[in-house]
């Protein structure tokens, strides 16, 4: 796969109460869970955090945010810019049931474009996306400019976006699941739950 893999550790994870990334299912933490499912399909793996020490276990390539405490899109700069590879798949570690054919799918749709961003009802998940390295510095301007969020990122790149329909034609997967986050502990507990029904 000429494309590399970039896993987002940041967040507070206030909401959790605990750090997001190391929450167990099924024996194993939901970070490498996410590592492992991207490894069948990309060589290369990049963990962005500004807590290494934490994720030592893990034995990945790691890069921490040129810009601290500047959210999600310091996330990306950072990840896009340690990357040896022009198209590069992007994923949040709160996301439990990655699919990397859904992965692979978007990083062949990317093309001549900046980035590609599923669109499931309606919303926006630029943290389950391809992004081109050659954007870093976009993402480095919006952030020096004070402009932090994803879409303030998008509104000045070349974007495919990718609804529902189109992604299924790709994969008969549960795209609600693919795409759900955990934000809350009762969200935890089900995924606890649909990870215990599908082992």
């Amino acid at each position: 796969m000429k494309a590399a893999a970039i896993i987002l550790a940041g967040g507070k994870s206030s909401r959790m109460g605990t750090n997001k990334a190391l929450l167990k299912i099924n024996e194993k933490t939901t970070i490498e869970r996410t590592r492992d499912a991207l490894k069948l399909l990309f060589d290369d793996i990049i963990l962005v955090t500004n807590e290494t020490e934490t994720y030592e276990f893990l034995e990945m390539n790691m890069t921490s945010d040129h810009y601290p405490g500047m959210g999600p899109l310091a996330g990306v700069h950072a990840g896009l810019t340690a990357s040896d590879y022009d198209v590069n798949f992007i994923v949040a570690c709160d996301m439990p049931f990655v699919s990397v054919e859904l992965a692979e799918a978007l990083v062949h749709a990317c093309g001549h474009y900046d980035a590609v961003i599923p669109v499931i009802n309606g919303k926006q998940h630029p943290l389950f996306a391809v992004f081109h390295k050659k954007i870093a510095g976009e993402a480095a301007k919006s952030i020096e400019e004070g402009n932090l969020r994803m879409k303030h990122l998008l509104d000045r790149l070349n974007v495919l976006y990718v609804t529902e329909s189109e992604l299924q034609t790709y994969s008969q997967l549960d795209l609600e699941r693919v795409f759900f986050n955990m934000n809350h502990p009762n969200e935890y507990e089900d995924a606890k739950k649909w990870a215990e029904a599908d082992s």
